[in-house]
């Protein structure tokens, strides 16, 4: 069995592909960044046919008894498609255009914004968790 035939049996189907696209940036005004990327950068995103679902994540204070290293982003979005397939049509649509002239819109910042799409396999579940579609 090949290994994605493995992974899609494993995961009883449930095999998705996340786009991540993480702000390490310094901005003057960080709650205006964040609202207007609520406001208009969210609809403008959320319109790309075969979208599935689109997390943002923002930093909390954490303390970890170890040292490691801290990331500085000031903001995480995830976009889950059903596949490499979708997620590539996505990219290829012209709402994905929009999204990115709206980028260019955006409030001038200092800092780097990375790209990457990673394909999801759930590793591990607790048995009294229902549906968690983040994985783990």
């Amino acid at each position: 069995m090949a290994l994605l035939e493995f992974l899609m049996h494993e995961a009883e189907g449930r095999m998705s592909v996340s786009y991540f696209v993480r702000y390490d940036v310094a901005v003057a005004d960080l709650k205006d960044f964040l609202e207007r990327y609520r406001k208009v950068h969210v609809p403008a995103v959320t319109s790309w046919p075969g979208l599935q679902r689109m997390v943002i994540h923002t930093p909390v204070d954490w303390k970890d008894p170890f040292p490691v290293n801290r990331g500085k982003a000031v903001l995480m979005a995830q976009l889950e498609f059903d596949s490499e397939e979708a997620m590539n049509r996505a990219f290829a649509s012209p709402e994905r255009a929009a999204a990115r002239e709206d980028f260019k819109r955006f409030m001038t910042y200092e800092g780097t914004v990375t790209h990457q799409a990673m394909a999801q396999d759930e590793v591990f579940r607790a048995p009294w968790v229902g549906s968690n579609e983040e994985g783990a």
